[in-house]
């Protein structure tokens, strides 16, 4: 019988993150244990608990694994940019791929470090593109230079978050989105400063 070739470093971390990634994809982060993962890989559990310290943080890196940048709309105007990108963000929470981020949002239960960790909920992240389409509004004219500050940038989203939480639901009607960017969005960031943009 052969041996088995051994693997270390970054081949043995890319089999695990791959065991973990098949694993968060057919089971959820609910079926995700370290067991499953090591049996996949083809190692220990030793191995895995080495490079992460529990499931959770496992997970996260699994889900890494499975998330893409995706560029935000620019459509001229800033109440289309802005509605297109809560309706991307709204479809996401509500396919595959949101389901096991809401899982892992609900099992790290607000811990700040391992929320930082998730590609879409770190701050810089998540304000990035937000700050993209108001810095292309601000040159158009279409809101005040005050408004570019994360905290203004993401308030859309932030109330749409917030939609999911309190419903308990996966995504929100469009109406809602509308409402969002309608009521609150574009009267906030037109009229940072003290002064209203037409």
């Amino acid at each position: 019988m052969a041996e088995k070739t051994r693997r270390r470093g970054a081949a043995l971390e890319e089999a695990i993150l791959g065991a973990a990634v098949d694993e968060l994809t057919e089971s959820g982060y609910a079926g995700l244990t370290m067991d499953k993962v090591a049996t996949r890989a083809g190692t220990n559990k030793n191995a895995i608990y080495r490079r992460w310290p529990n499931r959770l943080a496992l997970g996260i890196a699994a889900y890494r694994q499975l998330t893409t940048t995706v560029q935000p709309p620019d459509t001229g105007a800033l109440r289309d940019d802005a509605l297109e990108w809560l309706r991307q963000a709204n479809r996401y929470w509500g396919s595959p791929l949101g389901a096991i981020l809401r899982e892992l949002l609900s099992a790290a239960g607000g811990t700040a470090e391992l929320l930082a960790q998730l590609q879409d909920q770190s701050g810089d992240a998540a304000a990035a593109p937000w700050l993209t389409i108001l810095g292309r509004a601000v040159a158009r004219g279409e809101a005040a230079p005050e408004a570019l500050h994360p905290r203004v940038a993401t308030v859309a989203m932030v109330l749409l978050r917030n939609e999911f939480v309190v419903r308990g639901v996966p995504a929100a009607p469009d109406d809602v989105l509308v409402e969002i960017v309608d009521e609150v969005y574009l009267p906030l960031v037109r009229s940072r400063g003290g002064r209203r943009l037409v």
